[in-house]
């Protein structure tokens, strides 16, 4: 695959690979590993949305609602050791599924990442977490990367992280995105591999509201809770 903004230096290019390899030329990219590329006089459009149909039939979740968010952000995800186990290899696959969809729907990232996390011991509440992803796309298949010709090439980057908001171990959540002007290139979300003590946030809010620490419970327990998990990880390392 190959480019550029002007079509004799695609000739010239393509010339000259054809010189030196055995190769073919099938003209404009329209289709690419499941990739639906389209190219517009103001821009290129990258999408999924046949790989959204075929893989709602594949899991047959076609019928039903649509989600309107791809998580319930009121309801954390926990292991749920009690809870009704579920068929391993098609939780395994619906994880599969979507994390090729990612590909070009940012939108599903840190849901898929979330759900991904109990591969091992699935359970019936992380399974329709995933098919809520799912609801959320039989809403929403159209959705892509948009990336238009007229843009600046600045490089802007963006991360940010949660506070210990996993409740599983109270390891945080960093996500970020990356921008060649207003072109999103990249982007990543990912459990932090150590526990966090303090963080810029964190120590700025304590400088400002440490008078009221020890008169809010919620507040106080959660420092203990972080404090105890970070001590049991290195207790438990080698």
């Amino acid at each position: 695959i190959f480019g550029a903004t002007n079509k004799d230096l695609c000739r010239s290019f393509e010339k000259l690979m054809k010189d030196k390899f055995q190769m073919s030329s099938m003209r404009e990219l329209t289709f690419f590993l499941g990739l639906q590329v389209k190219q517009k006089e103001d821009g290129i459009f990258i999408s999924q949305d046949k790989y959204v149909a075929e893989i709602l039939r594949k899991f047959v979740l076609t019928e039903g609602k649509s989600a309107s968010t791809p998580i319930d952000t009121e309801k954390p995800l926990l292991k749920d050791p009690d809870g009704e186990d579920v068929d391993v290899h098609i939780y395994r696959s619906m994880i599969g599924s979507l994390m090729y969809l990612t590909l070009s729907r940012p939108d599903i990232m840190f849901a898929v990442c979330a759900c991904a996390y109990f591969q091992v011991t699935p359970k019936a509440s992380h399974l329709h977490a995933v098919k809520r992803i799912f609801r959320y796309l039989k809403g929403k298949p159209h959705l892509g990367l948009w990336y238009p010709k007229d843009s600046p090439f600045d490089l802007v980057a963006y991360s940010d992280s949660d506070d210990a908001g996993a409740s599983l171990d109270r390891k945080s959540t960093t996500g970020g995105c990356q921008f060649l002007g207003c072109r999103l290139i990249s982007w990543q979300c990912k459990m932090q591999t150590v526990i966090a003590t303090s963080s810029t946030k964190n120590m700025v809010i304590d400088t400002i509201v440490t008078y009221i620490l020890s008169d809010d419970p919620l507040i106080t327990t959660n420092g203990v809770q972080l404090t105890m998990s970070n001590l049991q990880e290195r207790v438990d390392s080698p």
